[in-house]
């Protein structure tokens, strides 16, 4: 079993929007598959340098050598997903970076684990540029998994993730159901049985109205739209000034 286990990625790794109630922080799920990992290891240790808004080149610069530096048994990397929502989005030279460091991460010896792009929340406005660009580098991403003998963690074939129940109030992160059903793929990729609870979804909610549709509409356009495209616009970033959340290996409940 793998005694030490780094995560690298954007906010899709660090959590959002997975908040624990009970500490008041992301969790997401690389700290679930981590929790199970440690019930098979006493000595296990766990970092996520992942950090919120972060593009694939930043995470490869500022991750990469850390990830190095630790040498851990198990590593997930998965970036690219904030590329594909820019208008400069070129995906030649992303199959390329990701090949390189898929090469480089296995180099070290380590496990790694790749990711291809789950399908996006059906109520985010702009989803099918989304699925055309992940369409181009999901593909990629399995043939790089193979030649560098990764493991793939295919979230694009989930046909269960379009469902806004998984999805957070951005319609951009994952809620607390969609970040169990990411690990309970990821633990399966590890050969490990996941809680089968976690691949439930939540229990419907009412039937709502049209128009309460367009006021949840109405006040995403407020709370979320409008900042993202401020900060693209003022070359801001959600990440700006943050740190990884688990900058060093340590044991999972410190």
């Amino acid at each position: 079993m793998w005694r030490s286990y780094v995560a690298m990625g954007d906010s899709f790794t660090e959590g959002l929007d997975d908040l624990d109630p009970a500490t008041g922080h992301y969790r997401g799920w690389t700290d679930l598959v981590a929790a199970r990992l440690a019930e098979r290891v006493p000595d296990f240790a766990y970092a996520n340098l992942a950090i919120r808004g972060r593009l694939f080149a930043p995470v490869v610069a500022e991750q990469v050598p850390v990830a190095h530096k630790l040498r851990p048994a198990l590593m997930s990397f998965a970036a690219g997903g904030n590329d594909a929502l820019r208008r400069g989005f070129d995906p030649a030279r992303l199959a390329d970076g990701l090949d390189r460091v898929a090469g480089e991460l296995r180099a070290d010896g380590a496990d790694l684990l790749l990711f291809t792009f789950a399908p996006a929340n059906l109520r985010l406005p702009g989803r099918n540029i989304f699925h055309t660009r992940a369409r181009l580098l999901n593909p990629v991403v399995a043939e790089v998994a193979r030649r560098h003998g990764a493991r793939l963690v295919d979230l694009w074939a989930d046909d269960a993730f379009p469902a806004p129940h998984f999805w957070s109030v951005d319609r951009l992160h994952l809620n607390r159901f969609g970040h169990r059903r990411v690990a309970a793929h990821v633990l399966t990729a590890l050969g490990i049985e996941p809680d089968p609870a976690w691949w439930e979804p939540p229990a419907p909610g009412p039937v709502r109205s049209w128009a309460a549709h367009r006021v949840d509409d109405a006040r995403w356009v407020g709370q979320h739209l409008t900042p993202w495209l401020k900060r693209r616009l003022t070359g801001r970033s959600s990440g700006d000034n943050r740190v990884p959340k688990r900058p060093t290996l340590q044991p999972i409940h410190e």
